[in-house]
């Protein structure tokens, strides 16, 4: 059975990747006296990568000689090749396909590119139709060409030298990609390949890669009954009353920061005229994104959008009344509901929806009051990512991208500003060229998880574009009317999407004050059933989460059972216990804490929810 690759999108086929030649340019110091043994250790594994694809390639048409092929680039941790081939490829495909790759390896085939005319390249893949069509779409007059053996390819270039210097490669799984990522065209086999300089890497990959996949969060998302997916509802997840607890249980906490950072809450609408998102830009620029519909006729209907953002209603909210210099900084912040068009094929459980809530917010302030407001983001962002145990983020600041609304010169200006503000906050940003937002920079703040990824959650983002179209201002010291200056905010950014990465990085062991039950009690006997439930009692009555867990199974079962749900605390309870109003503790890590009375156990859990206590992974 071939699935359909998610990560296949309009534009993967056919185009150069970002600093590589573009089709029928010549590769990187072919035809210079460079060794593939002096590049830098990311151009050769590019190479062996891109190699890699090639001798793939090579295998799947010896195997299935009537077989067409389209593209077969290098990606990150290996490379993949896209086949129209009679049948729907099987694991022991892979196997046999792996076996004729590293018999290419042992020959150790020179590899020679060179730059040829389309028409006698129009001749060699006459019979390949997907790579008449690339040559088609190269505006050159000459294509690159490369072959190893008997093999030849239409390529961009950048290679080994020869195919013994592949590195340490395994293929991996097959999925299903629309040529050229569109669903009108045909749905093509991509069979993928890991791919590292040797085996300890590779090894090392698989071992983390294995990591990840106890750790995802859809997995998780079943196995700890906190939601599900249908597609009666696609990209809509469905909260289950344990992943309730824990979805409001981060709204209530951003919502007890924003009391101490001066935030003031609003409920905009859920639907909007055009006329807004014509105001706003996200019309011209988000629109083929958005929900857009016609109400009543098509003649005399009204076109409505469903909002995929908060900020155009913050700026109508903003515009319906007048405003002194004495209310600015106004910190505007939401939690409604948020919808935007997906595509299906790029939905991916929580991290990519269709339906979610963001714990944003928009600052108008004056121009006096911007360094110190991006330095209040800043220390609100740390707190949260501190408290839940998230560390540190790593900053980058996204610049203009080349479709923008603004003038270019306020760009410059903002992403001056943008950068100042960090570095007077002591500390330091990469650049990420093109990421900004059509309008206006962004700082994202990305984190690594426990295994090693990166994420970015929180952003704030100078608006260029919106305080103008809206005609927002405030009257200043002096009596005149001023414009103000808008930041976007995001701490946590998509609740939905910072779930499923935060399920992942803590693979379930929430920390005490998030976790959806803190607490099961467990009776080592029917008898012990009721004083089971006074415990819960007690420790309700302290406004602690626990059930009893009354099954027919023995104790350690139940304890088992309890450990599988990453449950904080297991409370045994016999007979000696009943005696002395006490539980005997347990962790989830599986440590015996010994018997504490009930007062000690609820001071203690208590005291760790309220200190918001990080628990280690």
């Amino acid at each position: 059975m071939v699935e359909h690759d998610p990560s296949a999108r309009p534009g993967d086929a056919g185009h150069p990747e970002p600093g590589r030649p573009e089709p029928g340019q010549p590769e990187p110091g072919h035809g210079e006296d460079v060794r593939f043994k002096d590049l830098p250790p990311e151009e050769r594994l590019f190479r062996q990568r891109h190699s890699a694809a090639h001798v793939l390639a090579e295998a799947v048409l010896e195997m299935f000689p009537e077989g067409k092929y389209a593209i077969g680039p290098p990606v990150d941790n290996g490379f993949y090749y896209d086949f129209d081939l009679p049948r729907t490829l099987t694991p022991d495909d892979l196997v046999a396909l792996e076996k004729r790759m590293r018999e290419s390896v042992k020959r150790n085939l020179p590899i020679h590119g060179e730059q040829i005319a389309k028409e006698r390249a129009r001749e060699i893949f006459r019979d390949q139709p997907y790579k008449l069509e690339l040559i088609e779409g190269i505006e050159e007059d000459t294509v690159g060409y490369f072959r190893h053996g008997d093999f030849q390819d239409l390529c961009r270039g950048g290679h080994t030298e020869t195919t013994g210097q592949l590195g340490a490669f395994k293929l991996d799984r097959v999925a299903g990609a629309y040529w050229r990522g569109d669903e009108k065209n045909p749905m093509l086999q991509r069979v993928y390949g890991l791919l590292f300089p040797n085996k300890q890497e590779l090894a090392a990959y698989l071992e983390l890669r294995e990591e990840a996949e106890k750790r995802d969060h859809r997995r998780l998302g079943r196995e700890l009954d906190l939601f599900h997916l249908d597609p009666i509802a696609p990209g809509s997840p469905f909260w289950h009353p344990k992943g309730t607890v824990l979805y409001n249980g981060l709204v209530d906490y951003i919502r007890e920061l924003y009391e101490v950072y001066g935030y003031r809450e609003v409920i905009t609408p859920q639907l909007f005229g055009a006329d807004l998102w014509k105001t706003s830009g996200h019309y011209q620029n988000f629109g083929e994104d958005m929900f857009l519909f016609t109400t009543g006729d098509a003649e005399d209907g009204e076109e409505i959008g469903v909002k995929p953002m908060n900020c155009p209603g913050h700026c109508h909210y903003f515009a319906s009344g007048h405003h002194s210099y004495r209310e600015l900084p106004l910190r505007l912040a939401e939690f409604t509901r948020l919808h935007r068009n997906e595509r299906s094929g790029v939905l991916h459980g929580l991290t990519r929806v269709r339906s979610f809530a963001q714990d944003d917010a928009h600052i108008f302030c004056t121009p006096e009051q911007f360094e110190s407001e991006v330095f209040g983001v800043f220390t609100f962002i740390e707190r949260v990512y501190d408290e839940l145990g998230l560390g540190a983020p790593e900053i980058r600041l996204g610049t203009r991208p080349e479709k923008f609304a603004g003038d270019p010169g306020d760009w410059v200006e903002a992403e001056r500003l943008l950068g100042e503000a960090v570095t007077n906050a002591g500390k330091t940003f990469t650049l990420s060229p093109g990421e900004g937002a059509f309008y206006g920079p962004k700082l994202e703040f990305h984190f690594k998880d426990a295994i090693g990824r990166s994420w970015q959650l929180g952003t704030v983002q100078v608006d260029m574009s919106m305080p103008a179209s809206f005609d927002l201002t405030y009257v200043g010291e002096d009596g005149q009317e001023h414009r103000p200056l808008m930041l976007h905010r995001a701490v946590l950014g998509s609740l939905e999407r910072f779930l499923g990465v935060y399920i992942e990085h803590t693979g379930g062991h929430f920390p005490l004050w998030l976790a959806p039950v803190q607490a099961v009690v467990i009776p080592i006997a029917d008898r012990h059933v009721d004083y089971a439930q006074r415990v819960r009692s007690r420790l309700r009555e302290r406004g602690l989460r626990v059930e009893v867990d009354e099954g027919a199974d023995r104790m350690g079962a139940k304890i088992r059972k309890a450990q599988l749900q990453k449950v904080p605390y297991m409370l045994v309870v016999g007979d000696r216990e009943e005696e002395a109003e006490a539980a005997s503790v347990r962790d989830r890590t599986g440590d015996d804490l010994g018997a504490m009375p009930l007062f000690q156990i609820s001071d203690r859990m208590v005291d760790e929810r309220d200190s918001r206590s990080v628990q280690a992974r």
